[in-house]
């Protein structure tokens, strides 16, 4: 059989596939459980974003399933091993802020605006062409291309979840749902509370700590932290010190105080909590400057507890937890939250992500010691296990090559400290759509999809979809 131009294919097909990536875009595809029905669980947006792919696909001649609004699928092709693509078509909500309508996907200077359009909407279109393309050029599959289609990616995963109690798990698969060239490991991401546990007196000094407050996300640096304190003696000269210690650190912040009451906040700087040390945690830098005070007991052994464990280290070093390895590099922790309330005591919510050969057992055991020792314990403990897939899987050689043909470029194995939906599959990888040098736009203002990376893509994934499943 003379080789197949996958890209010329593509352009045969340009003017529609942008068109139905526009108008898949306009569908609100954001969470509203508030307003879910027992067959559309997520609300009306979500619901009808699923029927369009579905309803396009079954017009199309594909095989459709809905799993009860939600999950569903798209399949083509035969025989007992299966090829998933696993995408997902909720979006997060729009934001502030946009120069054109968030959901209008209007096209300017080559780029489709709209949210959802490079996470992971377009994307998914970008995947059903492919499947589309393979399909109409009649090529002969000894194995089924299942496109796996999620709604709840977006915040908690319970589409795969439900998806596979009932369905089988693919022989191997990609998500179109992170950057190219292709992310063959992801570290293990666990989130918990450590809660103070003491019976230690809040009174008897001179300063009372009322409360601390920083972060309302565990994956997030948080940028802004505030902190009251009741207290007799000289307030100004805690303020002057404070300032002293902003600029010390370039923070931006204010003091205030009025008769018995200090009133302290900070700015900080936010990032993503895979790597704290992009952001300056405006939790941690309080912490750090109270913990030069004489407080009451709990708050002070809050304060060193904090001070002793997470203050300038992200690493787990001062924890004994200290890890790296090879394939995902170092264990990180972000102290995503921060809280400290004088009739409660304090408690901190950590976000922490682990490389592959990392045992996740050992590691809450020895952070379970230590909290011991000093009056904390651990709660609401979740953990995400890493995915990893070998570099000479049979799936990333062939992805590899793919990708190197299409683009004339090296195809390097990338690992990361997010969390992607090929997670979900036992031999996973994403794969795109993200062109490496490109912004990653995704849950921001303005996010768009260039259309020439739309089509590259797709031409990408068809490829992809007949050598995995030829």
């Amino acid at each position: 059989m003379e080789s197949i131009n996958w890209l010329e294919e593509v352009m045969k097909r340009k003017e529609q596939l942008v068109k139905d990536t526009q108008e898949f875009l306009r569908i609100k595809s954001v969470l509203d459980e508030e307003n879910g029905t027992p067959t559309a669980p997520f609300g009306a947006g979500i619901d009808e974003a699923l029927h369009y792919l579905l309803d396009k696909g079954n017009d199309e001649g594909f095989a459709s399933k809905n799993l009860d609004g939600l999950a569903g699928h798209l399949e083509m092709g035969s025989g007992k091993d299966l090829i998933g693509i696993l995408c997902h078509i909720d979006v997060v909500p729009e934001g502030d802020g946009w120069a054109s309508d968030p959901f209008g996907a209007e096209i300017r200077d080559g780029k489709i605006f709209a949210r959802g359009s490079l996470d992971d909407k377009g994307p998914t279109m970008a995947a059903y062409y492919a499947m589309k393309i393979v399909k109409e050029l009649n090529l002969s599959l000894s194995k089924r291309v299942r496109m796996i289609i999620g709604t709840d990616e977006e915040s908690d995963w319970r589409c795969v979840e439900h998806y596979f109690k009932h369905e089988e798990m693919p022989t191997m698969g990609f998500a179109p749902d992170a950057d190219f060239p292709i992310i063959y490991a992801e570290k293990g991401i666990s989130d918990f509370d450590i809660v103070q546990n003491s019976n230690a007196s809040a009174e008897g000094t001179s300063l009372i700590l009322e409360y601390v407050r920083s972060g309302r996300r565990y994956n997030m640096v948080p940028d802004f932290a505030e902190a009251k304190i009741q207290g007799e003696g000289d307030l100004q000269k805690i303020v002057n010190e404070f300032h002293g210690f902003l600029e010390e650190n370039s923070l931006i912040g204010r003091g205030m105080c009025d008769n018995d009451t200090l009133l302290l906040e900070v700015e900080g700087v936010s990032a993503h909590g895979m790597e704290p040390d992009h952001g300056k945690n405006a939790g941690l830098f309080l912490a750090s400057f109270l913990q030069s005070y004489s407080v009451d007991e709990k708050a002070k052994q809050f304060l060193t507890f904090v001070n002793e464990f997470f203050v300038g280290d992200s690493r787990g070093k001062k924890l004994g937890v200290a890890y790296s390895d090879d394939i995902t590099g170092d264990l990180t922790i972000n102290v995503g939250k921060l809280t400290y309330v004088r009739e409660n005591g304090g408690s901190l919510g950590l976000n922490l992500r682990y490389p592959v050969t990392n045992d996740m057992d050992s590691t809450k055991k020895l952070i379970e010691e230590t909290c011991k020792q000093y009056s904390f314990k651990i709660s609401n403990f979740s953990n995400s296990r890493p995915h990893h897939v070998d570099k000479e899987h049979d799936l990333v050689k062939t992805l590899q090559s793919v990708y190197e043909q299409q683009t004339g470029e090296e195809a390097t194995l990338v690992s990361i400290g997010g969390g992607t939906y090929a997670r979900s599959l036992k031999a996973g990888v994403a794969f795109g759509p993200l062109f490496p040098g490109r912004p990653d736009v995704a849950h921001q203002k303005d996010e768009y999809i260039m259309v020439d990376d739309l089509i590259k893509a797709t031409a990408i994934y068809a490829q992809a979809i007949y050598e995995l499943a030829k």
